[in-house]
């Protein structure tokens, strides 16, 4: 539809409001419309509604009030098999595929019968992949593959249940830039071919490329709906935030001379992905890991935390070496922020005051034995207070929580319990632009009060506006150590894909 045609309303919602039990209203009458054969972009902030509303259109949750109307007709999905069967497709941002089973299997894995294999699913198979354009081998086993193609694994099981329209929940968040650009081209190229798409992303930039029309969420309340020709970035933001948001300025200088090193890591190696790895970091530095999906960045984090118990090498903080496993780490001054917040990083259904008091109970308990209730909720309320976490209050589920609040909430487990290293991997996936200024400006912090911060990160504009340094990870190791600021994003870009003088074997620091 880039060309300026329109098209009959596959999906319109007409002022659809959801209240729940405990009185919170996630959404406030929102009107939508979404076009057969458009690409409908939708944004927000994160807790402004956008999960809420994905949940009613698919069946997950009823509306409160108002309706939603399917291909012209009134419907009230009585589940998700219900919306699906009628042709509605939701791909969320963790692909629940079975890591177990082959591309083929995971395709056709709703399909009943003795045999996961045949000759006509084979058939099939090969007429998807020819559509969406993008050639997967059948029989690979799915836990073999990186996210970018299992997002499009994902994409093929839809087109397999026969989806007209395919909502896409934050598909580009963990990707690397080569496997953004395969799924936002899949996404361009199957609505060209008439599927419809409802595209959830934080990144505008994909939005303003990708889609014909844009929805925007604030408060549970449509704040700007309009095609995507009329609309730049700048606009996107203040619609989303409510004000204008500042750009995040490059991070001072390096820290400074004479400064203690905190962390010293020497010759880490680990049997995937991190090889002869070693630098420093004094207390101040935040030391950026700049690197492609695969590179390395994130296990080397995890070998120096002691997560991969087969890493070698010697880790030290403040001077003290490092036995091999989480706890030596955390007991010696490390914090971990994970990549995966929710499986790694939070216990969902544990109310907030005790996820942000467990790794320092001891120091909150009655001689060291006997937990302190009253203490954790104090702690609890004096993190939603410090970091502005958006919850109803101590007793609030990590689960309830939007991303960006929850992701404030696994760095009040660490910031209250006296850690001099802080081990950060992909802090700001998936929160919004409100969220990821706030949290950038948290580690500006930890580092002005003394911490040592390693940050990695795919964004590599985000990560030079933060970092003082960057260390260049490549096929797992460490090419290049750069002052962040005489450093482009351009110049980060052609040395994480071996050009440029970043090609040149690894540096020791």
């Amino acid at each position: 539809m880039k060309d300026g045609t329109t098209a009959e309303v596959l999906l319109e919602l007409r002022g659809v409001t959801k209240q729940f039990p405990n009185g919170t209203k996630a959404l406030r009458g929102v009107d939508l419309a979404v076009r057969r054969g458009a690409v409908h972009g939708l944004v927000g902030a994160n807790g402004a509604g956008k999960s809420t509303l994905i949940k009613c259109v698919s069946g997950v949750q009823p509306v409160s009030d108002g309706t939603i109307s399917w291909d012209g007709e009134v419907r009230t999905w009585k589940d998700p098999g219900d919306a699906q069967g009628a042709g509605l497709a939701t791909i969320h941002q963790h692909v629940p595929l079975v890591p177990t089973l082959s591309a083929l299997e995971n395709v056709f894995l709703w399909r009943r019968g003795p045999w996961r294999r045949t000759a006509e699913m084979r058939a099939e198979f090969e007429r998807l992949v020819e559509r969406l354009g993008y050639e997967i081998d059948p029989d690979v086993q799915v836990a073999s593959l990186p996210i970018g193609t299992r997002q499009m694994i994902a994409i093929l099981q839809s087109l397999a249940l026969g989806a007209q329209l395919v909502i896409m929940d934050e598909p580009t968040a963990s990707l690397s830039e080569a496997e953004r650009r395969i799924v936002l081209d899949a996404v361009q190229r199957l609505a060209a071919d008439g599927t419809t798409f409802v595209f959830i992303s934080h990144f505008l930039d994909e939005i303003l490329e990708i889609t014909d029309h844009v929805t925007v969420l604030r408060d549970g309340r449509a704040i700007l709906d309009e095609p995507t020709a009329t609309l730049t970035e700048e606009r996107l933001v203040q619609a989303i935030a409510g004000r204008e948001l500042l750009a995040v300025e490059r991070a001072g200088g390096p820290a400074p001379a004479g400064a203690e090193v905190v962390l010293d890591v020497q010759e880490l190696n680990a049997p995937v992905g991190v090889r002869d790895v070693s630098f420093q970091v004094r207390a101040g530095e935040i030391v950026g890991l700049a690197g492609l999906l695969g590179s390395g960045r994130s296990e080397i984090l995890d070998g120096i935390f002691g997560a991969d118990t087969k890493a070698t090498g010697t880790v030290r903080v403040a001077g003290r070496r490092l036995r091999r496993n989480p706890r030596a780490a955390v007991a010696a001054g490390c914090a971990y922020v994970p990549e995966d917040r929710v499986s790694q990083g939070l216990h969902p259904d544990q109310p907030l005051w005790k996820n942000i008091s467990l790794p320092d109970l001891g120091r909150r308990s009655l001689r060291r034995l006997l937990p302190r209730e009253d203490a954790e909720r104090e702690l609890a309320r004096r993190a939603i207070a410090d970091l502005g976490i958006v919850a109803s209050g101590p007793d609030a589920l990590p689960s309830e929580l939007s991303g960006g609040n929850a992701q404030k909430v696994v760095f009040a487990k660490w910031l209250y319990a006296d850690k001099v290293v802080w081990l950060l991997d992909e802090p700001t996936a998936g929160v919004d632009v409100g969220a990821k200024a706030e949290i950038l400006q948290l580690v500006r912090r930890l580092a002005a009060e003394g911490r040592a911060v390693v940050i990695a990160c795919s964004d590599f504009e985000e990560l030079l506006s933060v970092a003082t340094r960057v260390l260049v990870v490549r096929g797992g190791r460490v090419v290049d150590d750069l002052d962040a600021r005489e450093t482009t994003e351009e110049q980060l870009i052609m040395l994480a894909h071996g050009l440029g003088a970043g090609s040149r074997e690894v540096v020791h620091v």
